[in-house]
């Protein structure tokens, strides 16, 4: 008795489970980083709305999800005095333990639990950018002869 309640739950728990969910997860650390360091950064989700904001190197911890069957895309726009504003888009990817569902976590698992949690995407794990200086602009210090 004891061991076919036990089997059952064990069933149970394997058939409610995504793959991805038990070996990933669904908010990642990604590293902001510019060269040269010490630029302001902006960090907006798909609908524009602003999620994370600082200087340069700095983690930040971000959904890789936008909702259910949505991977989440960020826009990154960086600032610093004397160099020319940049930006860049962080895209959420499928994980690869999503497809793990096949063999293990069922039709639940795929269709159900992993794009719920939002474990069904991953992020990379870091965001990059090399500023360019601006050029000073003419006459601003030329010499005047006469």
């Amino acid at each position: 008795m004891k061991k076919t309640a036990l089997m059952l739950a064990l069933s149970s728990l394997v058939a409610l489970s995504g793959c991805a969910s038990i070996v990933s997860k669904s908010q990642y650390n990604v590293a902001v980083n510019s060269v040269p360091e010490g630029a302001d950064f902006l960090i907006k989700d798909k609908s524009g709305r602003k999620v994370h904001s600082g200087r340069t190197p700095q983690t930040v911890s971000l959904n890789s999800d936008a909702g259910f069957f949505q991977g989440q895309t960020y826009q990154v726009d960086l600032s610093k005095e004397g160099y020319a504003n940049t930006s860049t888009t962080l895209d959420s990817s499928i994980n690869g333990w999503y497809w793990g569902n096949i063999l293990f976590g069922g039709l639940v698992g795929l269709l159900i639990v992993d794009p719920a949690t939002g474990a069904m995407w991953k992020l990379n794990d870091h965001v990059s950018q090399t500023m360019y200086p601006l050029k000073p602009s003419a006459g601003v210090n030329s010499v005047t002869t006469q």
